[in-house]
């Protein structure tokens, strides 16, 4: 595998951890995939749910356990570190100021479109902060808009752009049919077009543009495939869940070893949003529509109408990493269905490498004799 630069920061293995709320994915998961040459990534989301004052003070309490937990992973290791900040979030800017102030290696930024985040955030603190800024996005179309908005208005561009495709897990940026009936663009062909529509900010930016990719990324093939495509790295969320190291509860890790592929669905958060999940009996009783007793004593989440939603999708995500699987459920990739065991980062880490480098000189030896030929 060839290293991933973003900017003047080198990757040494180009395996982005996906960044998991709420309380998945915090300094433990984070700190271990950093050691292992990745990016390791912290969840921002509601991640002040660990703190004994959110409910009163949740954006303080947010900034505070944010800047705990990116300490905490610091103090474990040396690699690179990110944060993943959800604009849906009504305190994001917020938590991207922190995470700046706290000199985070890289920032992902998505669930909406970072059109003002430079204007929100300064400009001068964006030229002159060390941490990378990267956007999320669902569509080439999106990563378009957003790099040619930032270029008009800022005369600056993001230092690169994720892909989160159709087999995600969480909340994803497609339409519930195009997800039931597996009609909505595949990841290869939207890393395709995102590459063509980068060139041309690469070319006058004089920088590169990486695109790491998303949804659906199991193997060590899996990887090498949409490595064909152009994406210079891969985000992997699901895959990371089941390890020793990650911050859930081991209900939690259970529940994606014991998954099955008929275990897998999409339901419609509060968001609006359609989500990929595990099913249990919660998820049942959200489906069928059962009113969840809740009391929002914040507004989190900018497009959650609290008085009108089932149930809160914030609290109920916290209940499942606490291994409260009755008061809640697990979002996870399509892909869920083939983990089987709950391993070490280290030992995944060792699979994936071992099987793209096997594939990769695969293929040389093919070409070597088809040149011979």
């Amino acid at each position: 595998m060839k290293p991933l630069f973003i900017g003047d920061k080198k990757v040494r293995i180009p395996i982005v951890q996906g960044g998991m709320g709420i309380a998945i994915s915090l300094s433990g998961l984070a700190s271990a995939v950093a050691n292992q040459g990745g990016i390791g990534v912290i969840s921002a989301a509601a991640i002040g749910m660990t703190e004994p004052d959110f409910h009163t003070n949740f954006k303080e309490a947010n900034k505070r356990a944010l800047k705990k937990e990116i300490q905490k992973a610091k103090s474990k290791t040396d690699g690179i570190l990110g944060v993943n900040i959800m604009l849906a979030h009504t305190d994001s800017i917020e938590l991207i100021k922190t995470s700046i102030q706290e000199n985070i290696d890289v920032l992902f930024i998505g669930a909406g479109l970072p059109l003002t985040v430079p204007k929100l955030i300064s400009l001068d603190v964006i030229k002159n902060t060390s941490t990378k800024l990267m956007i999320k996005v669902s569509s080439a179309k999106a990563a378009r808009i957003i790099y040619q908005y930032w270029s008009d208005k800022y005369n600056i561009i993001p230092d690169g752009i994720v892909i989160e495709g159709p087999l995600a897990g969480g909340h994803l940026g497609f339409k519930h049919k195009e997800l039931e009936n597996n009609t909505a663009t595949p990841l290869s062909e939207i890393v395709k077009q995102t590459v063509k529509i980068a060139k041309p900010f690469e070319q006058q930016y004089n920088k590169e543009v990486p695109i790491i990719a998303g949804g659906g990324i199991h193997s060590g093939k899996d990887i090498y495939d949409i490595m064909q495509h152009g994406a210079k790295a891969v985000k992997m969320g699901t895959r990371f869940v089941p390890t020793h190291e990650c911050d859930a509860a081991l209900n939690f890790k259970k529940s994606y070893v014991n998954c099955k592929q008929n275990d897998l669905s999409i339901i419609t958060s509060p968001l609006g949003l359609p989500g990929r999940v595990i099913n249990n009996d919660f998820v049942n009783e959200i489906n069928s529509g059962k009113q969840i007793p809740f009391k929002c004593s914040w507004k989190c989440l900018t497009t959650c109408d609290f008085k009108k939603v089932k149930y809160c999708v914030a609290q109920s995500l916290y209940n499942s990493a606490q291994g409260r699987m009755d008061l809640g459920f697990a979002f996870a990739g399509a892909k869920a269905y083939l983990i089987k065991k709950i391993q070490s980062v280290k030992e995944i880490f060792s699979e994936l490498i071992l099987a793209y480098n096997n594939i990769e000189y695969t293929q040389i030896g093919k070409r070597a004799i088809s040149n011979i030929s």
